[in-house]
């Protein structure tokens, strides 16, 4: 049996709007639909910290893991885990120094009862040291780069995932140094 153009396109056209109607109905009947939120981390917006040119500063990043989920801290505990790591791309003549993760929270879970993990959930913060050269223009700078993590549930872990990470440096002059002379009393040269 073959239809006409016409029936077809009213055949879709019908298609369309059940699909359109099905879709909206719990809209109309007052029910809400709930977001089904994937192992994941956030980023938090960072404070613009401004850093002496020659001296390193602290940039604080904060992070959020989605709820019921955690993420392997920086040292799971477990050689098999992957632990969650902070790679920084600094522009030229910014120094990235020290990453400082948080410690973990040491908990058991039911797909490893005899093991104590290490991991972070809710919000946590990684420290980076930053120090711009001494020769570095004054100005803001972007640095860029990835949180490599794997997320876990109460009942398994997921493959490992990256997080782009970006966060602007202010980069000041630094302050004039005062030349210290050393007075000598004037009965020194007798």
């Amino acid at each position: 049996m073959t239809f006409s153009p016409r029936a077809r396109r009213w055949g879709q056209l019908c298609g369309a709007l059940t699909l359109t109607i099905f879709l909206a109905a719990p809209l109309f009947s007052g029910q809400k639909f709930s977001v089904i939120v994937g192992p994941s981390v956030e980023m938090m917006p960072p404070r613009l910290v401004s850093i002496p040119r020659g001296k390193p500063g602290t940039v604080e990043l904060n992070f959020r893991v989605a709820r019921s989920f955690h993420i392997n801290s920086n040292q799971p505990g477990s050689e098999f885990l992957i632990p969650t790591t902070l790679k920084l791309g600094p522009p030229t003549d910014l120094m990235i120094g020290r990453v400082t993760y948080p410690p973990g929270k040491e908990l058991t879970f039911p797909f490893a009862p005899d093991e104590k993990l290490s991991v972070y959930s809710n919000d946590f913060r990684i420290a980076v040291q930053v120090r711009p050269l001494h020769t570095v223009v004054p100005g803001k700078y972007m640095i860029r780069g990835s949180l490599k993590y794997q997320a876990c549930d109460n009942r398994a872990c997921y493959p490992p995932k990256q997080l782009p990470v970006a966060f602007e440096v202010r980069v000041a002059k630094a302050a004039a140094q005062r030349i210290r002379r050393n007075r000598q009393s004037p009965h020194i040269h007798r």
